[in-house]
């Protein structure tokens, strides 16, 4: 009865209260392990660490720039300022330090499979920073279980203070039995009152230990900001100066795993740093694509250059600059291309294709580039993507720019100053241009080709042409012009004129070019023009006139008193007849009749005896005179499509002409004499 009434709950229930407590602070302790919301973190995060401290490319990483000494990290600092200070006003792009570039002997020694390792850790890296960053869950957790801790811990300890005197061995009891033993009060013994004082006295010791941890772990959460975390120590040390700082939940693991090893957070920096990653993807490069396997890319241009075209790789690898024998660099849709001083190797390089491909490069390869690229091509998606160094090679003498702008952009357009660029003879636009750059005018003491190849805009303002005073060659083509522009008329020198697929109806204006003098070419294909006009005479010096894919009726007698004529292309049009005139073009080597509507021939057609190529293909023509026989030099002859019954045996005069490069009908073939055709089958 005295235990049951008398005895104080907490002498009574002591054990059972400690087992409670310890159980609150276990699952208190261990709440943030077990939430799927953090558990999944930190045990991913613990992963990943793991995986990074013990990768071969960490350790290769940090052996690269253990090494330097203080003297040498000064200097490389001295260098990359030089070359920022260099190369900005230039090219507007940073230096890349060259060790991040060029092969280094550790480096090389790493395999491929631990290249590829290396490689995914950095995406997973990346992958659980951009998820972590995102949120502080970790971070509030932690701090919430930490302040309940302190609350709990507070509360536990003082109302265990108060109540750990009510344990006392004798107890004094009440108890209502007089009628039975003659006594009312009695003095019972607590037989365990000992024990349970003194493990109650070392519960609060313990306790006050516990208390203290906590107090300690929420004076360090609020001691500095645990969201915000600096490598400043780790660049510094390492020399590897991009490796960002982090904030948020990945700041405060990050923070977390320093009370246990700041060794983990430093080699864990490594996949942090976009050299590194850069560093890794270039030795994996180099992996896949070695010396042998690039030569076997290698192509002729139809310039007769050696090519070499990489498309679609994550990279530029150094080993392209092992193939020393390319003349002709195409890089097309290649990520993060920094050319580098060894580019000096490739000394029979000419010409670089930079396809969707924005490249930077280093001051030693501008210095090597200025004075040895001949030929440039960039095709762009946004004019800014064209790199400013390609505006101070002082070498280069073509440069070939191919992209669209926006509507506003089109008419603004502008390039940067091309004064830089003193030996730059051809320069094409493949746009949708609006005006001519007035830049062009940089280069008029030295350019000798313009094409402007518009998608179909209209060209307005030409006025940049007059002062292109040594220009040899123009094109304007799809430029939607509807006249000879007037511009062109006062290009003394000029040699080459093209307005292909233009919207030209007349061509009166032809008369002006007389004054151009020097004029030899002429290509007026592809427009809407009806008919020649007959002042077209007074173009005496014209040796290629192409007028095919019109709409012209009627040839004027006057044009064959072009007689310097070598090359005639008047396919496609609506002509009927052909002029005897045209037997005055004794220098006409090509003459193209194709897709007309002629029945007949003048018979002072084949006095033109210089006559390689005849095309007569796809008219209504019934006969071919026997005098194609004086034709002796002609080699090619397309007569498919016509209404011939029978050829005319005098084709085996021809001596030069051979079944190659003879187009007709095989049934027409076989009218011709056996002696013939055997002559026409015999190999050139």
């Amino acid at each position: 009865m005295c235990y049951e009434t008398a005895l104080h709950w907490y002498a009574k229930y002591f054990p059972y209260l400690v087992v409670i407590h310890t159980l609150i602070f276990i699952i208190c302790g261990n709440f943030w392990f077990k939430f799927p919301g953090t558990s999944s973190k930190i045990e991913h995060f613990i992963s990943i660490l793991g995986k990074c401290f013990d990768s071969p490319w960490t350790t290769r990483a940090l052996s690269e720039v253990s090494g330097e000494t203080t003297q040498e990290k000064t200097a490389e600092r001295d260098i990359s300022k030089t070359n920022f200070d260099e190369t900005s006003p230039v090219t507007g792009d940073l230096p890349v330090p060259e060790k991040i570039v060029a092969e280094t002997p550790s480096a090389s020694v790493l395999d491929k499979k631990e290249g590829e390792q290396a490689k995914a850790l950095f995406e997973k890296v990346k992958k659980f920073r951009h998820h972590v960053e995102e949120g502080d869950i970790l971070y509030s957790m932690y701090m919430r279980q930490t302040i309940l801790k302190v609350c709990k811990f507070v509360l536990i300890t003082v109302y265990n203070a108060a109540l750990v005197g009510k344990i006392h061995f004798i107890v004094p009891c009440r108890v209502h039995t007089e009628d039975m033993t003659g006594y009312n009060s009695f003095c019972c013994n607590h037989t365990k009152a000992h024990l349970f004082s003194k493990l109650a006295i070392s519960y609060l010791c313990f306790l006050g230990i516990y208390g203290l941890t906590c107090f300690y772990t929420l004076y360090w959460l609020f001691r500095r900001p645990l969201k915000e975390y600096s490598f400043r120590s780790v660049r510094e040390e390492t020399g590897i100066g991009d490796i960002p700082d982090v904030k948020n939940d990945f700041a405060f693991v990050l923070h977390l795993i320093d009370q246990y090893d700041s060794l983990y957070s430093k080699r864990f920096a490594v996949f942090l740093s976009e050299v590194s990653e850069n560093r890794l993807r270039q030795l994996n490069l180099n992996h896949e694509w070695p010396a042998d396997k690039l030569r076997q890319k290698l192509q002729q241009t139809p310039e007769g250059r050696l090519e070499l075209h990489l498309f679609k790789l994550p990279g530029l690898p150094d080993t392209v600059f092992e193939v020393t024998e390319t003349e002709s660099l195409k890089l097309e849709l290649l990520n993060e291309v920094i050319i580098p001083p060894l580019v000096s190797k490739l000394v029979r390089l000419e010409e670089l294709a930079l396809v969707n491909c924005p490249a930077k490069v280093q001051h030693a390869s501008l210095t090597y580039l200025r004075d040895h690229l001949k030929v440039l091509q960039i095709k762009f998606d946004d004019v800014k993507e064209i790199p400013l160094w390609v505006f101070s090679l002082r070498g280069l003498e073509e440069l070939h720019l191919f992209g669209y702008l926006s509507q506003d952009v089109s008419k603004n357009a502008t390039l940067e100053s091309l004064r830089e660029l003193k030996s730059l003879k051809v320069l094409t636009l493949k746009s949708n241009l609006s005006k001519v750059p007035q830049t062009v005018a940089d280069v008029a003491s030295h350019l000798l080709k313009l094409s402007v190849q518009n998608d179909g805009t209209k060209l307005l303002t030409l006025n940049a042409l007059k002062r292109l005073s040594l220009l040899k060659d123009l094109e304007l083509i799809r430029c939607d012009l509807e006249r000879i522009p007037h511009a062109v008329f006062s290009l003394n020198n000029l040699q080459m004129l093209d307005l292909k697929e233009n919207s030209l109806h007349t061509i009166e204006e032809i008369i002006s070019l007389q004054h151009c003098r020097k004029l030899s070419v002429l290509r007026l294909w592809h427009n809407q023009i009806a008919y020649i006009p007959e002042h077209i005479r007074k173009l005496k010096g014209l040796e290629e006139l192409c007028l095919n894919r019109n709409k012209i009726l009627v040839l004027p007698p006057q044009l064959f008193l072009c007689t310097k004529l070598r090359h005639l292309d008047l396919s496609y049009n609506e002509i009927r007849e052909v002029p005897p005139e045209i037997g005055v073009l004794q220098m006409l080597q090509f003459l193209a009749l194709t897709g007309n509507f002629l029945e007949d021939l003048p018979n002072e057609l084949f006095f033109c005896q210089r006559l390689k190529t005849l095309k007569l293909g796809q008219n209504k023509l019934t006969s071919l005179s026997p005098k194609i026989g004086s034709l002796v030099s002609l080699v090619k002859l397309e007569l498919k499509g016509n209404r011939f019954d029978v050829l005319p045996p005098e084709l085996g005069s021809c001596t030069s002409l051979k079944k190659t490069g003879f187009s007709v009908e095989h049934s027409l073939l076989e009218t011709l004499p056996l002696d013939v055709k055997e002559r026409l089958s015999e190999e050139l």
